[in-house]
């Protein structure tokens, strides 16, 4: 009789903006990527400096007790951290690739396996919290760009339209230049076997085309809300430009009165 599949548990959490790693460096493994730290016999967590801990086979005491630990570690944290989770199949002879229940068939266990899932589950994390603000900060940009078609004043002031812009700023600075969501790993550089399989989770993912997806929305919020400002600005100069001519009217008038009478 065939041996059961081993299956374990994998989550990823989005706590916040970034996790300080100085600390946890020193206690945990800090090679080609995140801090590494065995918990238990067989379970893993690994953190990533932009505001993921991956856990893999944790009991939900040991995952509460990392959380806990990391508290202070985590920058701007986010009321409620966004999740994202999958169930490992453990078999020698699977493909690898996410079955038709949602679970993901691994050959073994090993760490550097483990590494590969954790960079895909813990990028696809922080895509997935920043589609879900992109797209509540997409509506009323949208109806921006709609009054402006009609050729009305919008219904938002000049600060709401900033602060859209700084947050789109921010969520570039954090998926390009923290997340390094495109990016492959330095764990795959050297190890063909590790890089193929990042590449078919990548792919089963999405993750490339849902950052093309997420910066061309950004773009569109932000050429948006630029277009809005230039236009701002512009009545502006056109307002400040009127008001010279009247003074110079007025001087001009008052110059004639005071020749003639």
């Amino acid at each position: 009789m065939a041996e059961a599949a081993k299956t374990l548990s994998a989550r990823a959490l989005f706590l916040g903006s970034r996790i300080d790693l100085r600390e946890l460096a020193r206690t945990g493994s800090r090679a080609a990527g995140p801090v590494v730290m065995l918990i238990g016999q067989h379970g893993y967590s690994m953190i990533f400096r932009f505001g993921v801990v991956v856990t893999f086979g944790l009991t939900q005491q040991e995952e509460s007790d990392i959380l806990r630990s990391l508290e202070d570690s985590v920058r701007d944290p986010f009321p409620e951290p966004e999740i994202e989770e999958v169930t490992l199949v453990i078999d020698p002879v699977s493909t690898e690739r996410l079955d038709a229940e949602g679970r993901l068939p691994l050959r073994e266990a090993s760490v550097g396996r483990l590494q590969v899932v954790a960079h895909v589950l813990a990028k696809s994390c922080v895509l997935s919290y920043y589609e879900q603000s992109v797209a509540a900060a997409f509506d009323p940009i949208e109806q921006l760009a709609e009054r402006l078609s009609r050729g009305l004043d919008p219904a938002r002031g000049k600060t709401d339209i900033l602060n859209q812009i700084g947050t789109v700023l921010s969520i570039l600075a954090r998926t390009v230049g923290r997340a390094e969501v495109t990016e492959k790993p330095e764990i795959v550089w050297d190890d063909a076997e590790l890089d193929r399989l990042y590449e078919r989770l990548a792919t089963e993912y999405e993750l490339r085309e849902r950052d093309v997806w997420l910066s061309r929305k950004l773009d569109l919020v932000s050429r948006t809300a630029e277009t809005y400002l230039d236009l701002v600005n512009t009545r502006k100069s056109l307002r400040v430009e009127w008001y010279i001519v009247i003074l110079i009217v007025v001087e001009i008038a008052l110059s004639l009165y005071e020749k003639l009478f």
